[in-house]
């Protein structure tokens, strides 16, 4: 649902065949050892085979790294942001601020199973979802007022820790809309596992409109 995250799929499955290529190989080879006869009483060295084999591995790894740090790069760059969101993690529930608007904050926590509604996600859904807009850069800030937290939505391939004391930044692009759902993803406490993320992407003339609702009601 995001550039970032195709980008990561692409290089996982670029992995995976470099993975599954060297397995059948190394497994041809030694189905072919178990089942020959060849001997060569003289064979002492191959200094041949021996480049090979250093050379190759190399280069395989090369093909692996590149790609790699390409896209460590990409994660870490910002690229003008539209909205800036600061998320703020406690025991055991969400803080969000918009700071490009005057006193846009509000708490998020999960909706406990029995007041779910019949269509809602049991342990994922929360009573203030994040709204932002599809099709433009989002600045995230994330802290923490106890311990150590970990701001993650896997569809958008965006995982940051909540430390604090500390503000750790990122972004991400929503290309589409649509619901997105994440968890701490970081150990917390008793409650760890009931502080869920939930991010409402809408077209940007839709985003004013609820910024105007939301300005109106302070």
């Amino acid at each position: 649902s995001s550039p970032l995250m195709e980008q990561l799929n692409f290089f996982h499955d670029h992995t995976l065949l470099i993975l599954i290529m060297i397995t059948m190989l190394i497994a041809y080879i030694m189905f072919m050892l178990f089942f020959n006869k060849f001997t060569n009483r003289y064979l002492l060295h191959g200094q041949t085979i021996e480049i090979i084999w250093t050379i190759l591995p190399a280069v395989i790894l090369m093909f692996i790294a590149f790609p790699s740090l390409r896209l460590l790069y990409l994660m870490d760059e910002i690229n003008s942001p539209l909205i800036t969101l600061k998320a703020i993690g406690h025991q055991w529930y969400w803080s969000y601020e918009y700071s490009n608007f005057l006193n846009l904050e509000f708490d998020s926590y999960m909706i406990p199973t029995n007041e779910l509604d019949t269509n809602g996600f049991r342990l994922l859904d929360v009573d203030n979802r994040i709204i932002l807009p599809m099709n433009n850069q989002i600045r995230i800030l994330v802290t923490a007022t106890d311990v150590i937290h970990s701001w993650t939505v896997p569809s958008l391939g965006v995982k940051i820790d909540a430390t604090p004391g500390r503000l750790n930044q990122t972004n991400f692009l929503i290309n589409q809309p649509g619901l997105f759902f994440g968890q701490c993803s970081e150990i917390c406490g008793a409650n760890h596992s009931f502080m869920p993320i939930v991010i409402e992407s809408i077209p940007m003339n839709y985003f004013i409109k609820w910024i105007s609702s939301q300005m109106n009601s302070l």
